[in-house]
């Protein structure tokens, strides 16, 4: 499923070698964030979050149904300057 995660982010995000994803994984679910870089947070999330919730809309319907959920979050990376 990362590799779902990843090949979408991939699509929109133009400094690809600065995106990290990371994955927590509890009892009942997996949590994937997706952190960014400022330039690349409006193109991943695209106008009215529209591409942020396809991407979770296409990770929901290919989770196989007695699997664990997986939750995608996209954040900003924290810049410490």
């Amino acid at each position: 499923m990362l590799d779902l995660i990843k090949y979408i982010v991939n699509q929109f995000a133009e400094d690809k070698e600065h995106v990290e994803y990371l994955v927590e994984e509890t009892e009942e679910a997996v949590n994937v964030t997706v952190v960014l870089s400022d330039s690349d947070m409006g193109k991943v999330i695209g106008k009215q979050g529209k591409i942020a919730k396809a991407l979770r809309t296409l990770v929901r319907a290919a989770t196989p149904k007695n699997s664990k959920k997986y939750n995608v979050e996209i954040k900003e990376r924290e810049e410490n300057a």
